[in-house]
């Protein structure tokens, strides 16, 4: 048997200003300067807890030839630049266009918008259907996916994360892997059916430990324990002004599409009963800070969730740093704040000097109403990191993590984590790595939104969430939505 694997994953946040070029990608790759290939880059995926980390173990267990065409995976950010998106693409083609291949494994994401392409993954399958019509395909997606047609239709089995945090991506690899698998030994024949419903979610409400992602999810599970190969609620991502952002499902049955049809309906029907539970209730953030000042039992975490790097946002706004400064609180860890000046002047001051440094507050966001501007802060340099680091899971467990050269800057009541590449704090090691215990902290900071649950949930006493300014706002009076289907619930 002989397998071809490939990933591409990127969530794209049109509203963002952070730029996604071919470099950006390579983030995974342990530090080399462009998305690993080949034997390296099955290297560095096998033994981890991801979709690619499956198909290998899948590929191994069938004593299967593999080909890894490319792994390319960056943090989410604007719109990725058509020369990057042609040079991945090319890469998974080139490798379709050898042929000779029993199946074709793809770790995709299911939210790539292009400078060109609004649907990034829909185009690359249709390339690929293009040169080969018959080799199976079996597809995992994030389950923050916005699912087209061409996505589901140019593929035999289809299954998304279950999951958020997504601590499941290697459950899905093998969902999706596995039906395949049984297809191509004649065990069953996948037929799928997709639809979604006019409704954005909001991220902050999407998490699967609460209600209604929760129940759903659970429900999807049942699906496929009655019988169905995949079933897969995609809650979508919000931040994507295009025309089918929002909740999807899909299910695929053994050659059954009645069966997956009323799959589908039923679990489409239980979303859109759900919707006002997927709404947001937005705190004032002076409210927010007091009301966690108040707390006398920590770490308390505080989320600065309107700008986070898994959704695009540039991390470096400064407005709920500044209010933790001004209401004093005390014993905070914050990460982190991305700015790679700030970090090169922190470094060249050196260790245990005092530095006074503006911080955050340089990249624009001109798609927001508002801005974050820099904040100045004086401290002594702690720590000077390389940024590189292995994720301790249950999320991405064993994926190489690079937050750039960092350093942490001692004000004396918060230590601020400076960075040089965007990252999100969703595994305790980006913290550990850095010199920070944050179960040594009473506060801490993290510009995250749902992810830190996977590594620090068990850890926090309290959460209090933040809302500070960035371009992954809850409040979509903030956004204008141009292209994104209407009407749509809640904008209408």
């Amino acid at each position: 048997m002989r397998l071809l694997l490939a990933m591409m994953k990127h969530e794209t946040n049109t509203f963002s200003p952070v730029k996604t070029d071919l470099a950006r990608f390579a983030r995974s790759g342990g530090g080399a300067a462009m998305p690993l290939r080949g034997a390296q880059a099955i290297a560095a995926y096998r033994g981890t807890g991801t979709v690619t980390g499956a198909f290998i173990d899948i590929a191994e267990r069938e004593a299967a030839e593999i080909e890894m065409a490319i792994a390319a995976d960056a943090w989410p950010s604007g719109p990725v630049e058509d020369d990057a998106y042609e040079a991945i693409s090319d890469a998974i083609l080139a490798a379709v266009n050898k042929g000779g291949y029993d199946a074709i494994l793809l770790d995709l994401h299911g939210a790539m918008v292009t400078r060109t392409h609004e649907d990034g993954e829909g185009t690359l399958l249709a390339r690929i259907r293009a040169i080969d019509a018959k080799t199976p395909i079996a597809v995992g997606y994030d389950m923050h996916a916005n699912v087209y047609d061409e996505m589901i239709a140019n593929a035999d089995t289809v299954a998304g994360y279950q999951t958020y945090p997504h601590v499941d991506m290697y459950e899905t690899g093998r969902r999706a892997g596995d039906a395949l698998m049984r297809m191509l030994k004649g065990e069953a024949r996948p037929t799928s059916a997709w639809g979604n419903v006019p409704m954005l979610p909001h991220v902050m409400r999407q998490g699967s430990d609460d209600e209604p992602n929760r129940s759903l999810q659970a429900r999807a599970r049942e699906i496929e324990k009655q019988g169905a190969l995949c079933a897969s609620v995609f809650v979508g991502f919000p931040h994507a002004d295009i025309r089918n952002a929002g909740l999807s499902v899909v299910v695929v049955t053994d050659n059954d599409q009645a069966q997956a049809e009323l799959f589908r309906d039923e679990l489409l029907k239980q979303a859109w009963d759900a919707r006002e539970r997927f709404v947001y209730r937005i705190e004032n953030l002076e409210q927010s800070v007091a009301r966690a000042k108040a707390m006398t039992e920590g770490p308390v975490i505080l989320l600065d969730h309107y700008d986070n790097a898994a959704s695009g946002g540039t991390m470096d706004t400064t407005r709920v740093l500044a209010e933790l400064l001004r209401q004093g609180l005390e014993n905070v860890a914050a990460f982190a704040i991305f700015d790679p000046q700030a970090v090169e002047q922190a470094i060249a001051a050196g260790i245990g000097a005092q530095a006074t440094l503006s911080i955050g507050g340089k990249l624009r966001m001109p798609m927001l109403p508002v801005e974050s501007p820099s904040l100045e802060v004086s401290g002594r340099v702690k720590t000077i990191f390389d940024g590189k680091y292995r994720a301790k899971g249950p999320m991405s467990r064993g994926v190489h993590q690079d937050m750039g050269r960092a350093v942490v800057l001692d004000t004396g009541r918060v230590e601020i984590a400076l960075i040089s590449r965007h990252v999100e704090p969703f595994d305790v090691n980006a913290l550990l790595s850095l010199g920070i215990d944050p179960m040594q902290k009473r506060y801490v900071m993290l510009k995250s939104r749902i992810h830190w649950r996977a590594g620090m949930g068990h850890l926090a006493k309290a959460v209090v969430e933040c809302a500070g300014v960035g371009v992954c706002t809850s409040d979509y009076s903030q956004h204008t939505f141009r292209s994104v289907r209407r009407p749509i619930f809640p904008l209408d």
